[in-house]
């Protein structure tokens, strides 16, 4: 395994410039490429699992995290309130979770119990004041791409919800082409920035354990890395060196509902308090492509590569309009002239295309394309039988399952 910043170079997926500042990387246009396919497929899959999504703005008024707890509990890791006038009023914070948000978004309106569970989704910029000494490529960074997402449901839904965020992430993990380190169960510690509420803490934690059963895989317990607010099951991965680090979460919360007094109208017609349950299923844009360039070497799957096919014409065989149709197919392409053949086969294996269709003359004439895939295989091909063996190796995995 590579490190993913050498290979990000190599690859121009992204770029660090100290003109910009440390821990804010640039996503270069193969880089966003790779990330604009999964993005599609993470939001892709959350809708089929029964999820809305929304936009939220990246800063609030300080009175929103003092609301939510994070700047009682957690203001060392945020950027400090900016001013914007005379007045406390006036004080914004670039918000460093989406949560407080999303619970707005829930007390936009007056809710019944039939709307429950309302699953709400975005990729959402969120922002850590890291240290510089601890930030590297793009495992640690200040400015964060979060697939984020919040149930809110009825206290008798929490652990059906659980185990559904927790499928949803191995299935998401799976198309993605990984498999986490372990799996563990962060609960609190003694230091005072827990909020401090034993029997919320002890009811929190015992839906957590029943879902990890529920699912069936071995975890490990760790106290002291729980969340402010609640305890937190954490999917880990391992980089190139061995170091650990945190991917994919769900939270159990029943502090924020309170603090936001958030309610819904029951089947009786009293007013009842829904829980919050946080999940993350595939984390942070920045860590997750940390550890998808590592973990493929640069060699993404072919639907989320940066380039999917690289057309070599030969001699003056005229291959635009191969490669416009496979663009109609929404296939990522890029035509190569320069150099020789050979030349040019080892620039498209050395950047991982996956694909190269090269067309000469006789495949002119003969109305075929010889395509040659990423394990080295060849193949001569009629063009429409290439364009269906392009469209089927690149076309996004489709979920299998339907949300409840």
């Amino acid at each position: 395994m590579k490190d993913h910043r050498r290979l990000g170079r190599e690859l121009e997926l992204f770029h660090s410039d100290p003109l910009v500042g440390a821990g804010l990387p640039l996503w270069l246009p193969r880089g966003a490429a790779a990330r604009r396919a999964v993005e599609d497929y993470l939001l892709d899959l959350e809708r089929r699992h029964g999820y809305r999504h929304v936009y939220s703005p990246p800063l609030a008024k300080a009175e929103l995290y003092y609301r939510s707890g994070h700047l009682p509990h957690y203001a060392d890791d945020m950027f400090p309130p900016m001013s914007l006038g005379d007045s406390a009023d006036d004080a914004f914070v670039l918000r460093p979770s989406l949560c407080p948000h999303h619970a707005v978004v829930f007390a936009a309106r007056g809710r019944s119990y039939r709307e429950l569970p309302l699953r709400i989704g975005e990729i959402g910029g969120q922002y850590r004041a890291e240290r510089s000494g601890v930030l590297g490529g793009l495992s640690r960074v200040r400015a964060i791409s979060l697939n984020d997402g919040h149930v809110f449901c009825a206290g008798d839904q929490v652990e059906t919800e659980v185990v559904a965020a927790l499928e949803l992430m191995r299935e998401a993990h799976a198309a993605l082409g990984f498999v986490p380190s372990s799996w563990r169960l962060s609960l609190r510690g003694s230091e005072d920035k827990y909020v401090d509420d034993p029997p919320m803490w002890e009811r929190a934690t015992a839906v957590l354990r029943r879902a990890l059963e529920s699912v069936g895989v071995p975890y490990q317990e760790a106290p002291g890395e729980a969340a402010f607010y609640g305890p937190k099951i954490d999917i880990q991965l391992l980089d190139h060196a061995g170091r650990e680090s945190t991917l994919a979460t769900v939270q159990v919360d029943y502090f924020q509902p309170a603090r936001f007094e958030l309610s819904y109208v029951d089947a009786d017609g009293s007013r009842k308090r829904p829980v919050m349950v946080h999940r993350s299923a595939a984390g942070s844009m920045e860590r997750l492509f940390a550890h998808l360039i590592e973990v493929h070497d640069g060699a993404f799957p072919a639907w989320y590569a940066p380039v999917q096919l690289e057309v070599l014409p030969v001699g003056e065989a005229a291959v635009r309009g191969f490669a416009d149709r496979c663009r109609a197919l929404g296939l990522r392409v890029e035509e190569s002239y320069a150099g020789s053949l050979a030349a040019r086969i080892r620039d498209a294996s050395v950047r991982r295309v996956p694909f190269v269709a090269v067309i000469g003359a006789n495949e002119l004439a003969a109305g075929t394309v010889s395509l040659r895939s990423r394990d080295g295989a060849v193949e001569a091909l009629p063009v429409p039988d290439a364009l269906d063996r392009l469209a089927a190796a690149c076309r996004p995995p489709r979920p299998d399952r339907i949300g409840r």
